[in-house]
């Protein structure tokens, strides 16, 4: 398969341009998300938005921090999928649909519980001969995490991952910058709303001091970490990178990450420890943004949703 490099258009004149555009502009005309809430083995749920038409092959799309199935870059690739041959199920996280869960855990990078869940549901509920993962930004980490830790169904065939924070402690430290400020921004006020959202009805839950947190690392230490079982910031990034899991994947894998992405540390394009892995491809491309890769055509379509079509399509 021959993957070219990403060109933006001419008016997104830098990452920021190329990162929000998307964002805040792009529309996808596509058909309604049928909507399932499943139950999980610790008596939570997930809601998962389907999009069928009878394939035996299935794709499963999973979001980024603070995203959800509503998101244009969710809603692009599923319309490529969809229009490709494959069903579609995109997910929504713990706390990312409309409906807080029950549980006083949320989400994480590291989760693949949650994701296997979502994968053997799937499996036990239709007929399908193949599924394949794309995961974007933190869901990219997840889906890699999950691929590498090589627990999972058989029928899993390819993965694919855009905008990867494989090196979560240096990606958090490079969106901390201050010229990454509004995107810490925007991420840390939705993620304090929940913590007080949830505090209302779950008593173990405590927002003391939830007013002076100012960065990612400190929400993570103070909360993301000990709702999910480790010590710290630091250890949830350490035990949660895909970079440490992305050498033990076996299955036919792509992973694109922008060298000019703002959330990303260079730790993130690990080509070294790439270089002869036999089923794991690294394209860094020099344009792209974080979760961007706009481009028109007829077709409607960016250039991230062609390459993963591409790499369904290609016998390896």
């Amino acid at each position: 398969m021959q993957v070219l490099n990403y060109t933006p258009p001419f008016f997104l004149l830098n990452a920021h341009f190329e990162t929000i555009y998307p964002a805040l502009f792009r529309k996808v005309n596509l058909k309604p998300f049928l909507r399932e809430r499943i139950t999980t083995p610790d008596d939570d749920f997930l809601d998962l938005d389907w999009l069928k038409q009878g394939s035996k092959k299935l794709v499963v799309i999973s979001h980024g921090l603070e995203g959800s199935t509503s998101r244009p870059y969710i809603r692009g690739m599923a319309k490529a999928c969809l229009k490709a041959g494959y069903d579609v199920l995109t997910w929504n996280y713990r706390g990312c649909s409309e409906d807080m869960n029950q549980q006083l855990r949320f989400y994480h990078s590291g989760a693949t519980d949650d994701l296997d869940t979502v994968v053997c549901h799937a499996l036990n509920t239709s007929q399908y001969d193949e599924v394949n993962l794309i995961g974007f930004s933190l869901g990219g980490n997840l889906t890699l995490k999950y691929t590498g830790e090589n627990n999972y169904p058989s029928q899993l065939k390819k993965v694919i991952a855009f905008s990867v924070p494989m090196d979560l402690h240096g990606s958090c430290l490079k969106i901390s910058q201050p010229e990454n400020w509004v995107y810490a921004n925007r991420f840390i006020k939705s993620l304090k709303k929940k913590i007080i959202r949830k505090s209302r009805s779950m008593k173990g839950l405590d927002t003391k001091g939830i007013e002076n947190i100012s960065s990612l690392l400190q929400f993570d230490n103070q909360y993301t970490a000990p709702l999910h079982g480790y010590a710290d910031a630091l250890e949830y990034y350490q035990k949660c990178s895909s970079l440490g899991f992305v050498n033990q994947i076996n299955i036919p894998t792509l992973i694109i990450n922008a060298k000019n992405d703002p959330f990303l540390s260079e730790h993130c394009h690990p080509h070294k420890l790439l270089k002869n892995h036999p089923h794991v491809k690294l394209i860094s491309t020099d344009f792209g943004g974080h979760v961007g890769f706009c481009q028109f055509n007829k077709q409607g379509t960016y250039w991230s949703e062609d390459q993963a079509i591409a790499f369904l399509s290609t016998n390896l």
